[in-house]
């Protein structure tokens, strides 16, 4: 498996979005999505993105974060190399995503999260959107007061402009060590953002990076391109989707989600998939 880094942390270039272990309607059983985990892992895969807030609604809160723990366990030693990033800051009502950026919620969050990870500290704790009702450098200066204080190793932040990418680096200092946001061939919205990472060394978490759950499933269609280039190499649309990601910028560490073994088999083999100059320039059109 290719490497790629977060802050001082050498990860797998293809990392788990363990999202739809969870808030999908018809999400895996609990074996299932340990299955999911362990083979991500057998793949080579060392980073697995989760979040408090991935769960049906909040009688479950922290459900994924929950699941990721458990199936980590349960692989054995084997795992310590494992690199989790979760995420506070959303909150659950029902069907309906809150936000909460202030520093004692964000404390609290973080908290729960220790426990239902079982870890002293977490590795990666991002802040999943900013809160318009809080001001950015209040968010910023909790996240700051995690870090020093020893809950997390690591900070990175989500759905965040280059402006508060800056304002999180001079606030946070060189405790942040990433940024979340959304890209794939159908959204290049965050191409500013991945060359701001790429400068000042930051690693670039692309979400959603076939486009979303409901899709992925049409990414042939919606994506001709990346389509024919499939066919060309004889392998899945979605391997040269996450080539296509890699070959974006060395800061990029795509996260795919995955509700099968085999889904995160095949996207864990694009670390592989070299990708030619002439290829990338139709990809890049």
């Amino acid at each position: 498996m290719q490497k790629r880094h977060i802050g001082d942390r050498t990860v797998s270039a293809i990392g788990l979005g363990a999202m739809p272990l969870s808030t999908k309607s018809d999400r895996p059983s609990p074996a299932d999505a340990e299955a999911v985990v362990h083979a991500a892992l057998d793949a080579g895969v060392t980073l697995i993105d989760t979040a408090d807030a991935y769960s049906h609604d909040e009688a479950e809160f922290g459900h994924n974060e929950s699941v990721v723990a458990a199936a980590l366990a349960s692989y054995g030693s084997g795992a310590a190399d494992v690199l989790v990033a979760t995420k506070g800051g959303h909150t659950r009502r029902g069907s309906d995503w809150g936000l909460d950026g202030t520093p004692a919620y964000l404390r609290r969050a973080c908290e729960a999260s220790l426990r239902r990870l079982g870890v002293e500290a977490i590795g990666l704790y991002q802040l999943h959107r900013p809160d318009p009702d809080t001001p950015w450098e209040e968010s910023m200066g909790a996240l700051r007061s995690l870090a020093d204080d020893g809950l997390v190793q690591m900070v990175g932040i989500s759905n965040a402009d280059v402006a508060q990418i800056d304002v999180a680096r001079s606030i946070v200092g060189p405790a942040l060590v990433s940024v979340q946001n959304q890209f794939s061939p159908g959204w290049r919205f965050s191409a500013d953002e991945v060359s701001h990472c790429a400068a000042h060394g930051l690693a670039f978490l692309p979400w959603s990076p076939f486009g979303g759950v409901s899709a992925a499933g049409s990414l042939d269609a919606t994506a001709p391109a990346f389509s024919a280039v499939a066919e060309e190499l004889g392998v899945s649309v979605y391997q040269v989707t996450l080539a296509w990601h890699l070959a974006q910028s060395d800061a990029v560490i795509p996260i795919p989600g995955a509700s099968r073994p085999a889904s995160i088999v095949d996207s864990a083999a694009a670390a592989h998939l070299q990708l030619s100059p002439d290829q990338l320039v139709r990809l890049n059109a």
